[in-house]
């Protein structure tokens, strides 16, 4: 699906003329009408330039090695970015599990799947990137080529430099005004048993602007048990994964990462 419209109260289902043959499909959706304010996302755009522009002494003052460490954020600009960058993750949040609900429907489970299981949501992970302009792109990326582990992914981006892999060939992700892009996790392509897939994807960089990115991560908790959903395994549909802890899975994850090998394909059963 190339575009998915929600307008996160009214929406039941997803108009057909929406949905794409699967050999069309990119693995990105992008989101729009989604009721997050235009505002509110173009200032924590601004808040995470600024950060990240800042000198590494000034940066130091928000550093921590411990993740869950809560920690500063200094900025020059005269409202408090403290409340931008909380507003944003508690929206983000609401639409990822509005998203994860559609997606549930979409895939036949039952009603609150995801959200009755609130350990499969338990954690959000906000992510910031910014890549300066580079007088030669071919000489280096903005982040290497990879999938992401958890549920879904969703970026709000300004500058077309996000692409995706498609049948060996690199395609870049169009932004649209105010739109999110969303990418689907392993975790979430167990869950539907292959029915969703993680895509590869990579930032390159850019000759004449920079491009600043925002990206939210939900994830399971540690402890979180990751199987097909039972609903989806049938005779004709048998399961294509074992089981694991979400533990155990982000680090044979990072070894599988590391050695440049899918990170399911461990978890495969043979069908």
């Amino acid at each position: 699906m190339e575009k998915l419209l929600s307008t996160k109260t009214d929406l039941k289902i997803v108009p057909k003329s929406y949905i794409l043959p699967p050999d069309s499909r990119l693995g990105s959706i992008k989101l729009t009408n989604h009721g997050v304010p235009e505002k509110l996302l173009q200032d924590v755009l601004d808040v995470t330039e600024e950060f990240l522009k800042l000198s590494a002494e000034d940066k130091a003052i928000a550093f921590s090695e411990d993740p869950k460490q809560s920690c500063g954020l200094y900025t020059s600009i005269d409202y408090m970015k403290e409340q931008v960058v909380g507003s944003y993750s508690v929206e983000v949040r609401k639409l990822s599990l509005c998203l994860l609900d559609l997606i549930g429907k979409g895939l036949g489970l039952v009603p609150g799947y995801f959200q009755d299981k609130t350990e499969l949501t338990e954690v959000q992970i906000m992510s910031t990137a910014h890549c300066p302009p580079c007088p030669d792109p071919s000489l280096t990326l903005g982040l290497p080529k990879h999938s992401d582990v958890n549920l879904v992914t969703l970026v709000l981006q300004e500058v077309e430099d996000l692409q995706v892999l498609k049948d060996g060939q690199w395609h870049t992700i169009k932004p649209l005004p105010n739109a999110f892009v969303v990418n689907i996790g392993y975790t979430l392509q167990n869950i539907s048993n292959g029915k969703l897939r993680s895509v590869e994807h990579r930032v390159v960089t850019n000759q004449k602007v920079a491009r600043t990115s925002v990206a939210s991560f939900i994830l399971p908790s540690n402890s979180c048990q990751i199987e097909p959903a039972k609903v989806l395994i049938k005779d004709t549909s048998p399961p294509l994964y074992n089981g694991f802890t979400f533990k155990d899975f982000m680090g044979t994850y990072i070894e599988d990462i590391h050695q440049k090998k899918p990170p399911l394909e461990r978890y495969k059963l043979q069908v």
